[in-house]
């Protein structure tokens, strides 16, 4: 059974999150810049194959597009045509940078930490993640 990654998009920074070999746990995995994304997933894909891709979609609370929804579009295509043999699945991600923050909290994290917009996006990835899980 291989892993599954998570994707939480942004134009800047990317979030990423991963499952354990079992598809347990989702555990936060790194960010990296939007523009490293593809080559960063292709070479993970190699070393460790994943068995599917998760990506959060990002919608308003009124369920409609953000000025990032068009860039995930875009990512989820590119993803189904350079890796075709890999499921592509979308999240809603509506809430994961509220819960995120709130995550952090409960968690113990410093005011510093909680602002770091990287840990935010590693966290909403895993959030993500996890939401998925649960809804297999």
């Amino acid at each position: 059974m291989g892993r599954i990654l998570a994707i939480d998009y942004g134009n800047k920074r990317v979030g990423l999150a991963v499952t354990d070999p079992l598809q347990l746990i989702a555990s936060p995995l790194e960010t990296i810049h939007s523009q490293d994304l593809l080559a960063y997933v292709k070479a993970y894909h190699q070393r460790d194959p994943l068995e599917a891709l998760v990506v959060g979609m990002p919608r308003t609370l009124l369920n409609e597009d953000t000025n990032v929804t068009s860039a995930v579009v875009g990512l989820i295509r590119t993803l189904r045509r350079e890796l075709p043999a890999l499921p592509v699945h979308e999240i809603d991600e509506r809430f994961t940078s509220r819960m995120a923050h709130a995550a952090m909290l409960a968690g113990g994290l410093s005011k510093k930490d909680r602002r770091d917009k990287a840990t935010v996006d590693r966290v909403s990835a895993t959030l993500i993640l996890q939401s998925f899980l649960e809804s297999r």
